[in-house]
């Protein structure tokens, strides 16, 4: 009996189960179990070569790949037949077979794509997390390789139970790794860089896969990528500002010309990519790490780096989130007001580095926001109390705020010009209206209103001004004007260069900084007034002279506000040339003269200044208007100054002490009565023309015309008042207002037309001498007298109650019995002249 004959069925059922599974195991070689064995198990065995210096073998992969196509319902269990394969050749240390069949695993997920790929990729996974597991850099390397070509495969269905916690983990390991050799550190670090990236590209582009974005992974990511940008080539770094791209430079190898990149190119590229992936919503969680990187490393100080990192991010963000950046950063900035100065100074240069990117894409109440924040950071630190004895804190916060000035200058700079008007008024707006200046004891107040108007003049540099109108309006010029009113000169000056930038339109403020006669050699460009240029002056003009002359008119005005206030004045004069403003500013260069002869409190100095104004602004006004008559007077005062009064055609630092006042000559100074003839031989209007000598009241009407009937001068000149139209009256009892009585017919109205209207100005001109005559030089009573003539109102009315008190059917009533001793009150007239 043979020996199978012997065997129950039970004993060579439980062989046969022994046999099998040890022809699963790699070293059997027996034909007969390897050909009891499942197909896929074969072909899977057949692409690894006797020696493993071979490699891959092709022709059975091929089978594999084929077969894997045709029966994809395969590829789950090829997939764990292949884990198993590497996870027992890396615990034998068989690397050569595990690259195998890193390689067999990689080319299955390139060639098959059918919806069973997902249980093949949890394999593939898997035996990725064993490589990345292990201790040797060549293997990590590898794990990462293989994990970059699965990231870049598009799946057909989404998996929402696969999770990517250990792979961030491991490679953000990678990025940190101090491996003592050099190549094998980089080749590590851009394992764990590109792996990020992989991660990162495979979770960004499907919603419903885990949420990168979380907190938890971003802390990861983000300084993982800092940390290897942060030890890219100094050159790198400091030559960031000559990209304005921000894109990052290619690097070759000298020797062989091929494309390497470092660590720190890989991680900007992996930066610019995740920021540029992140929605409105995920921005925060970007920009909060790099916060913490900074500040955990101390890297604000020096800020070269922070600098270069903000700029990658400004250019690589989507542009309408840009300003989101600034918001974030602002908030930083408001998180860390407890921090040394010289870090905050870091954060706001920064800020003004990258502030200038977003505001291209600022609109609306993110503007005022910025600006805002700003604003409250400066007053923060101006108010912040600081040790007088304690210098270097008092430079190092000076410094801050001198940074939020710049990054606000630079904010304004990329804005459209309306938006920087509201700027501008809202910069006026929170600006304190300081007291009583004490150059000893500086307040807060004061530090707070100058670095105001610091920001105002920051802001007003970067404006181009078209339209007085748009660039003055009322509500930013009445501000404005106050706050030039002040008592600390420094405020002055700084108001007057914010007048200065906005009135200029064509850079002509340098050339007019100082008073000059010679003002053909200063090669002034100016155009013809329009028509809405015309209206501002006539609604703002004459206002904007009168605090000129208030603030000439102060007593601790410096050189330094008279230069200022001299170039306000020409700069009007230039921009809005038109004949009013000739009347009104060779008016204001006459008030300029009498306030340097009869202001007695300022200093010889800035009384021989004045002088210097008042024939600088006259000589100006002359030459924009081209008055032929004003030039040549102009010319021979001029003549008279160079020959008998040198110190008043310009400025002198000393020897103002050696000038008095009353020696001037009257040939040395300007003179009404010889300007009157000028203008009246030029064929200008003269009905403005009055002197107002002095100092301008701040009450005064802006109608220069009409001021001068109701504001009066230190000496009373009545050339000009107009006697028929006076106005007062009408406020009295018994008096009516009379108006001239002319006889209207054909002929007269046929001569009004003939008669040409420089005749009709001379006999109005004389008419008016006539009466200032009379009224000069006629004594009071017989002027009472002559002017007491019968109102036909008052004695209608006086018959009027004469007949009611006789009459008989009112008896109640008393007779009045007339009195002719006493009038009564409304019976007495006085001339029109002397009722107030």
């Amino acid at each position: 009996m043979s020996v199978w004959s012997t065997l129950s069925d039970s004993s060579f059922l439980e062989m046969l189960d022994t046999v099998l599974s040890k022809c699963d195991a790699s070293y059997c070689c027996c034909g007969c179990c390897a050909a009891l064995r499942p197909r896929y198990k074969r072909l899977v065995d057949n692409i690894f070569p006797v020696n493993p210096e071979d490699g891959l073998v092709r022709s059975n992969m091929d089978k594999l790949t084929f077969y894997s196509m045709s029966s994809p319902e395969k590829l789950d269990r090829i997939g764990e037949y292949l884990a198993q394969r590497v996870s027992r050749d890396i615990y034998r240390h068989r690397n050569p077979m595990v690259i195998i069949a890193m390689e067999a695993m990689d080319q299955l997920l390139l060639a098959c794509h059918a919806q069973s790929l997902n249980l093949f990729v949890e394999s593939f996974l898997k035996t990725v997390q064993k490589l990345l597991e292990t201790t040797e850099p060549a293997l990590q390397i590898l794990a990462s390789q293989s994990f970059v070509k699965f990231a870049n495969i598009e799946e057909d269905t989404p998996s929402y139970h696969r999770r990517y916690d250990f792979f961030v983990s491991k490679f953000a390991s990678l990025c940190h790794s101090n491996h003592p050799e050099v190549d094998v550190l980089n080749s590590l670090r851009l394992a764990g860089l590109r792996g990020i990236q992989g991660v990162v590209r495979k979770t960004v582009s499907d919603d419903l896969v885990e949420n990168i974005w979380e907190p938890v992974h971003m802390d990861k990511i983000v300084p993982s990528l800092l940390y290897n940008m942060q030890h890219a080539r100094p050159r790198r770094i400091s030559n960031d500002g000559n990209n304005p791209n921000g894109h990052p430079e290619e690097q070759t190898d000298s020797e062989n010309g091929a494309r390497n990149i470092d660590p720190s190119s890989l991680a900007e590229n992996c930066l610019r990519e995740l920021v540029g992936r992140a929605s409105f919503g995920n921005i925060r969680s970007v920009i909060k790490p790099v916060f913490k990187h900074l500040d955990l490393h101390e890297l604000w100080v020096p800020n070269d780096f922070a600098i270069y990192t903000f700029r990658v991010i400004m250019y690589s963000i989507q542009v309408q989130y840009s300003y989101a950046v600034v918001e974030n950063l602002m908030m930083h900035l408001d998180t860390s007001s407890r921090s040394r100065a010289k870090v905050r100074t870091s954060m706001a240069n920064v800020l003004a580095k990258i502030i200038s990117i977003a505001a291209g894409e600022s609109v609306g109440p993110s503007v005022l926001e910025i600006v805002n924040s700003l604003l409250k950071h400066l007053k923060q630190s101006i108010m912040s109390a600081i040790p007088i004895d304690d210098a270097e804190a008092i430079i190092d916060e000076k410094q801050f705020q001198e940074s939020l000035i710049s990054a606000l200058a630079e904010f304004a700079y990329h804005l459209p010009d309306y938006q920087k008007i509201e700027i501008m008024m809202f910069i006026i707006g929170r600006t304190p209206v300081a007291g009583e200046f004490d150059p000893n004891n500086v307040p807060a107040e004061t530090l707070l209103q100058h670095m105001l108007l610091k920001c105002l003049l920051k802001v007003s540099y970067k404006y181009q001004s078209t339209n007085f109108s748009t660039s003055l309006p009322l509500t930013f010029l009445d501000p404005l004007l106050r706050t030039s009113l002040g008592q600390d000169a420094y405020v002055r000056v700084l108001v007057q260069e914010i007048l200065h930038c906005l009135l200029d339109r064509h850079e002509n403020r340098l050339k007019l900084k100082k008073p000059c006669i010679d003002i053909c050699g200063l090669n002034l460009v100016f155009d013809k007034c329009s028509r809405a240029d015309s209206l501002f002056y006539k609604n703002h003009g004459s206002r904007i002279l009168v605090n000129l002359s208030e603030s000439l008119d102060l007593t601790n005005v410096t050189r330094e506000n008279i230069e200022a206030i001299y170039c306000t004045a020409a700069l009007v004069c230039v921009e809005l040339a038109t004949d009013e403003m000739l009347v009104d500013i060779l008016r204001w260069a006459l008030a300029v003269q009498d306030v340097a002869l009869t202001n007695t409190m300022l200093h010889p100095t800035n009384r021989l200044s004045l002088h210097v104004v008042a024939l600088s602004i006259f000589i100006l006004a002359s030459h924009t208007m081209n008055v032929a008559t004003l030039i040549e007077y102009s010319a021979q005062v001029v003549a008279a100054r160079t020959g008998k009064a040198p110190l008043l055609l310009r400025f002198h630092e000393g020897a103002a002490e050696e000038l008095q006042q009353d020696g001037i000559l009257a040939e040395c100074l300007l003179d009404f009565n010889t300007i009157a003839d000028c203008m009246k031989e030029a064929g200008k209007d003269i009905m403005g023309m009055i002197p107002l000598q002095g100092p301008f009241n701040a009450n005064q009407r802006y109608s220069w015309a009409d001021s001068s009937l109701h504001q009066p001068s230190s000496f009373t000149d009545l050339s000009n008042i107009n006697l028929d139209g006076a106005e007062s009256n009408t406020s009295s009892p018994g008096v009516t207002r009379r108006y001239a009585e002319e006889e209207v017919t054909f002929e007269a109205l046929k001569k009004v037309l003939a008669e040409p209207a420089e005749s009709r100005r001379e006999a109005e001109y004389e008419k008016r001498q006539i009466i200032c005559e009379k009224f000069r030089n006629t004594p009071f009573q017989q002027l009472v007298a002559s002017s007491s003539k019968g109102d036909v109102l008052n004695d209608t009315l006086n018959q009027i109650l004469t007949r009611i008190s006789i009459m008989p059917c009112q008896p109640e009533l008393t007779a009045v019995q007339p009195n002719n001793q006493s009038l009564p009150l409304y019976g007495n007239n006085f001339p029109d002249l002397f009722v107030y």
